[in-house]
């Protein structure tokens, strides 16, 4: 525990002195509906924690739970189909890389025409954002796996059943987990997008209604606290990882 305070100490002093920055910026500009501290920014998280904490923050974490276990499976998949054939890989891999280049903003809008202002069309959003480095991740974690070790296992008699399990899982999952920890605050803005876009609930619908009635703090308010989900999320998956994947590191 000590070490890991020593070790953050200097990112947290980084931090401290951003916020008295901000603070004093703040103070200076005086004009609450533009900059807001992080004072007032807290005391409006704090006065409006009902509705945030119990409808609209649900909302949000709903969509992204949602849209990242689609994004998981169809990574996954995309990504072993992938490495198991060069055909699927050269059908495959383009329109992977074709579909980062359609900018969100832009197509989010026309889910929402598509699937209405219900759930799926925030899912979609999020699926679209963060299946891709999924995708990527994992197939470059499954293609580091040492040829010269299927091929001892071949000699021994090993299916590509067993070269998969037992060499290219083990060298995919530090791929996989550091995906994921790519993969969580990315699906968090997405599902933020889907709902800034059309929405009835969600922290990005409620940011958005705050921003209508000049409200900075208001504003504020919801992306702190998707950003403290987010670097929540991110620790779980961080210990798993270094509960499962004991041999990272390792020389």
């Amino acid at each position: 525990m000590k070490r890991a305070c020593r070790t953050n100490l200097p990112a947290l002093i980084f931090l401290f002195a951003l916020l008295l920055l901000w603070q004093a910026g703040a103070m200076g500009l005086d004009a609450a509906y533009i900059l807001p501290s992080p004072v007032q920014i807290l005391q409006t998280l704090w006065e409006l924690r009902g509705p945030l904490f119990t409808v609209h923050l649900p909302a949000t974490i709903g969509v992204t739970a949602i849209g990242l276990a689609i994004s998981l499976v169809l990574g996954l998949a995309l990504a072993v189909a992938m490495d198991a054939s060069a055909l699927v890989r050269r059908m495959l891999y383009p329109l992977v890389v074709i579909s980062q280049t359609i900018p969100t903003t832009a197509i989010a809008p026309l889910f929402v025409l598509w699937f209405g202002y219900g759930i799926w069309s925030k899912v979609l959003v999020t699926v679209l954002i963060t299946f891709f480095p999924i995708t990527i991740t994992v197939y470059d974690g499954l293609r580091s796996a040492q040829t010269e070790m299927a091929e001892l296992l071949l000699t021994y008699g090993a299916t590509r059943r067993d070269i998969f399990l037992r060499i290219k899982v083990p060298c995919a999952l530090p791929y996989f987990f550091s995906a994921v920890k790519m993969a969580v605050p990315m699906s968090v803005i997405g599902a933020a997008i889907g709902e800034w876009l059309g929405a009835k609930s969600g922290l990005g619908y409620f940011s958005r209604r705050m921003m209508t009635q000049l409200n900075g703090a208001g504003v504020f308010a919801p992306i702190v606290l998707l950003s403290l989900a987010a670097m929540l999320a991110v620790g779980v998956v961080a210990l798993l990882e270094k509960k499962i994947v004991r041999w990272r590191g390792e020389s």
